[in-house]
């Protein structure tokens, strides 16, 4: 269903439900597109003002950052989202600012294009509004520069309130407002493999992060977790415990669940597939959330923002 920026007051729950199961739209904003009402392009990169401080302070500003890519850094972040928002019940908002690809609104475009020409996946999608009650999370196609200007937009928006606002970003530090945008998150959850130079370079970013800008105070985020991810249940475990040493002489904080290194995080919907695992809109399959560590995940990290 399409964010709406109608307040909530102003909806009947009759004329909700009559637009989702007429036709499920679900859209991807820009500020563009708010400015204009015209359709969706890419932002330019024009020079912004990066906020060292946020008016609205009652949501969580959240990311899943690294400096090095190749470590499922938007899937997780898609995957945690939906989960959160669709299971948890959790009123969630993506900033997509991983320009040019923007994996998480090319998502939402292609599953919203498939619900509305697949009459069995649409009746899926319009059950699943019917019995839960919630609209489909809101996804801002931006950039690193702009990403906090639009999630302000968002948020300064009557009616659609979200509680976390998940940033995915571009895996190098080195992109233009990369380092602003970060230091203006809540919490940042660093993935890392068991790999040398993943883990050197995991461990590179959080020390920077933390000597530059937390200590210094010129960074808001409450704190920095490192959590194991495409792990593959061959592997000796002797290898997650040296590293293990290694996180914990460093003072560094890493999260008691552990992510495999599963096929099923690339399960998106499709013409002719009935179990669909990686969405935007839809709650993961059930049977294929047993054993994804996909909902351990998701209670830890709300349990750390919850205090």
């Amino acid at each position: 269903m399409a964010y709406d920026s109608t307040p909530v007051e102003t909806q009947t729950k009759t004329s909700v439900k009559m637009r989702v199961c007429k036709k499920v739209r679900i859209r991807i904003y820009t500020e563009a597109e708010k400015r204009t009402g015209g359709e969706a392009h890419r932002h330019s990169h024009k020079p912004t003002t990066i906020k060292t401080y946020r008016k609205m302070n009652k949501e969580t500003f959240v990311a899943f950052a690294t400096q090095k890519g190749g470590v499922g850094k938007s899937t997780v972040t898609a995957l945690v989202a939906n989960y959160i928002h669709n299971v948890m019940g959790i009123d969630v908002a993506v900033i997509d600012c991983d320009e040019p690809q923007h994996s998480i609104a090319g998502l939402r475009d292609k599953e919203t294009a498939l619900i509305e020409k697949n009459d069995s996946l649409k009746a899926v999608a319009c059950e699943h509004f019917r019995k839960s009650g919630r609209k489909g999370f809101p996804i801002v196609r931006s950039n690193a520069v702009q990403a906090l200007d639009d999630a302000d937009s968002l948020l300064s928006e009557k009616g659609y309130q979200p509680e976390i606002v998940f940033f995915d970003l571009p895996g190098t530090l080195k992109s233009d407002g990369v380092i602003k945008t970060l230091s203006q998150m809540d919490y940042i959850f660093t993935p890392v493999s068991a790999d040398r130079f993943v883990v050197e370079s995991a461990l590179q970013f959080v020390m920077m992060f933390n000597d530059n800008l937390v200590t210094t105070g010129l960074a808001k985020t409450k704190g920095i977790s490192l959590f194991w991810t495409m792990v593959d249940g061959r592997e000796k475990t002797g290898l997650y415990d040296l590293y293990g040493k290694l996180f914990a002489e460093n003072d560094f904080h890493v999260l008691d669940t552990r992510l495999p290194d599963s096929k099923r995080f690339r399960r998106e919907p499709s013409d002719d597939r009935k179990q669909v695992f990686r969405s935007t809109i839809l709650p993961p399959d059930a049977s294929m959330l047993k054993g994804s560590r996909i909902r351990e995940l998701s209670e830890e990290i709300c349990s750390i923002i919850n205090g």
